[in-house]
């Protein structure tokens, strides 16, 4: 009991420390692209250096094993590099340049709600009462956030670009139900990172990045640092280590308690903002954004219910077919890492 409560603890630890670290992104990325970055060769910047770190850690601690799981799903690690990492990341912080970082990732984290959308009305599976009613509730906050009774008080771009990260968040969601099990969850970032820096390098343009950035002083707020020193925390604070933290969470937590603790993300990038940017918000977007991240969590713990897997009766259940039920599950834990982090 008392190593079982011990465990816990420590992954409540992690998992805490993985939110915050990945909840610093928004501002870094934001002085890199105040430096002369689009957001595409931020994003590029921070996917490409995660890969170089996490492909040959992956190789080392995983092996071939790692690889043979990556061959047996990789229709659905490539989607998650192109939507879970490429997309996520690049329209996160296409939001986060036009909007504050707190705005841009409480947009992102409404991602559940579009989950609860599709099940039920692109799968047309029943959806239990509580996830309809966590999407009406996290719909009323966006409408205060958004101040819709005076007409859209955000820049529409970096709207529709948080709302596209909350899209490719909520794939990212749908996907794990496909890859838990199946994919390690170091191997499934890293070869995620590996797609999602291939399709930027075509959509960043990144020979065309101002690289004196990276030995330029940078201004982040009222504060100013190297290019590098920015780039260095965004790619290995902010990505691998918010990553490993995470991994190392996931091996210890249920997906509830892991789930409920990575909206702690959301406060973090507003309190970093605020810090480094002196980005403050508006009483009725912290309003707005409390009931947003209710109904998005109220939404994401129902969905969670739906459709659970059937079990065969106790007579016809062997050691043979728990076996293939499980898979690796009971190995790697959940899968559900928050890609707002990468």
């Amino acid at each position: 009991m008392q190593d079982a409560a011990r465990r816990k603890s420590i992954g409540l630890g992690f998992a805490v420390f993985s939110a915050i670290t990945f909840g610093g992104s928004g501002p870094f990325a934001k002085a890199l692209i105040g430096a002369g970055m689009s957001p595409q060769q931020a994003a590029w910047l921070r996917i490409l250096g995660a890969a170089a770190l996490l492909v040959p850690l992956a190789l080392i601690l995983r092996g071939s094993a790692g690889i043979r799981a990556a061959r047996a799903s990789w229709p659905q690690l490539v989607l998650y590099g192109l939507t879970g990492i490429a997309g996520c990341q690049t329209l996160f912080f296409i939001a986060a340049s036009r909007l504050p970082v707190g705005i841009a990732i409480l947009l992102e984290f409404s991602g559940p709600v579009l989950v609860v959308g599709w099940l039920k009305f692109g799968r047309k599976v029943a959806v239990p009462r509580s996830a309809a009613l966590g999407v009406g509730i996290a719909l009323a906050g966006l409408a205060v956030v958004v101040e819709i009774w005076s007409g859209l008080q955000l820049d529409l771009i970096g709207l529709l670009a948080g709302l596209g990260a909350a899209a490719c968040q909520a794939t990212y969601f749908l996907l794990i139900d496909k890859l838990t099990g199946v994919a390690d969850p170091l191997v499934m970032t890293a070869a995620g990172s590996i797609v999602g820096a291939l399709l930027l390098t075509a959509i960043a343009a990144p020979w065309g990045i101002p690289w004196h950035a990276l030995t330029d002083t940078i201004a982040i707020g009222q504060r100013s640092a190297p290019g590098w020193v920015l780039a260095a925390w965004l790619i290995v604070m902010s990505t691998v280590i918010a990553y490993l933290a995470g991994a190392a969470a996931v091996q210890r937590l249920s997906a509830a308690i892991g789930g409920a603790v990575a909206y702690v993300e959301v406060v973090a990038a507003s309190l970093f903002a605020l810090v480094l940017l002196n980005e403050t918000l508006r009483t009725n977007q912290i309003i707005g954004g409390a009931i947003v991240l209710l109904g998005a969590f109220v939404a994401q713990s129902s969905v969670g219910k739906v459709a659970p897997p059937e079990i065969p009766p106790a007579e016809e259940f062997d050691a043979d077919d728990e076996a293939a039920l499980l898979g690796d599950a009971g190995k790697t834990g959940r899968t559900d890492l928050d890609p707002a982090g990468l």
